[in-house]
């Protein structure tokens, strides 16, 4: 039997990487949403939930990891952070490779992966997919969520490859800064480009 194709989704903040993952799961495409497992794994009851504890005292408490409370800890530490990542990633390994067992027999599977290039997992997809956005409309995005400041967002940009350099590798590239419209009529293309290629077997 062939293997599903895997595709990398990825893209920077506020760029509409979320968006695009609906759509390719509306077009019936699986997607692995690297986020929402981390954020079940750190929720009520969540399997990382003790570990963390154990290594950030303080962190958690009766709905899980704290988000804010962490992120004071790791924000602009980098050890605490790797420490961090040290925990977090091989259980989302983990559970990425159980969905990819449920799903091997579809042509195609999304990897949805914020960090996609920055944690060098593009290297284990077969194709990467970057989701990007005009820089004002990006900003406006990214600034108009609760809690945002413009130091938040300059330091979360420091740490992702820039846009630019993002769409210089992707194999494709979406782009969000037009009509909700344009952008699935966009996916359904690229799906249907890529189902075909797999049955092609290249």
């Amino acid at each position: 039997m062939t293997e599903p194709m895997i595709v990398g989704l990825t893209g920077s903040i506020g760029m509409g990487k979320s968006t695009v993952a609906a759509m390719f799961e509306a077009a019936g495409v699986p997607v692995f949403d690297a986020d929402a497992v981390v954020r079940a794994l750190q929720g009520p009851d969540g399997e990382l939930v003790a570990a963390i504890e154990a290594v950030f005292p303080g962190s958690t408490g009766d709905g899980g990891v704290s988000r804010e409370a962490l992120g004071a800890l790791v924000f602009s530490n980098p050890v605490a952070l790797q420490e961090l990542e040290g925990i977090v990633h091989p259980a989302v390994g983990k559970k990425r490779a159980e969905f990819l067992a449920r799903h091997r027999d579809a042509p195609l599977i999304v990897f949805d992966i914020p960090l996609l290039f920055e944690k060098r997992g593009h290297e284990a997809v077969d194709r990467v997919v970057v989701v990007s956005a005009p820089e004002e409309i990006q900003r406006c995005r990214v600034l108009a969520r609760p809690g945002m400041t413009e130091t938040k967002f300059a330091h979360i940009l420091a740490l992702q490859v820039p846009d630019a350099e993002k769409r210089k590798r992707a194999d494709h590239v979406i782009d969000t800064g037009v009509s909700l419209a344009q952008t699935e009529a966009a996916i359904r293309d690229l799906v249907e480009e890529l189902r075909a290629i797999h049955a092609a077997g290249d």
